[in-house]
């Protein structure tokens, strides 16, 4: 599995969603897949950009190319 950090996720998510939409799915939305956390508290919990991203792209059925 590739490694992404931080700045690359963000930029992922930033593509993915827009500047505005990624912000708030940052912040708002609770993946269970990240222990009843947001990416922001999971990235702040130590937990990998790369598995952050991952359970994003499974939760909003991100297409494969993209992920």
């Amino acid at each position: 599995m590739v490694r992404v950090r931080l700045t690359q996720f963000r930029e992922l998510m930033e593509t993915e969603f827009g500047a505005l939409r990624a912000a708030a799915v940052s912040r708002d939305h609770v993946f269970a897949q990240l222990g009843g956390r947001t990416v922001e508290e999971a990235l702040e919990h130590g937990i990998d950009p790369r598995e952050v991203w991952k359970a994003v792209c499974e939760e909003y059925d991100v297409p494969p190319v993209r992920r």
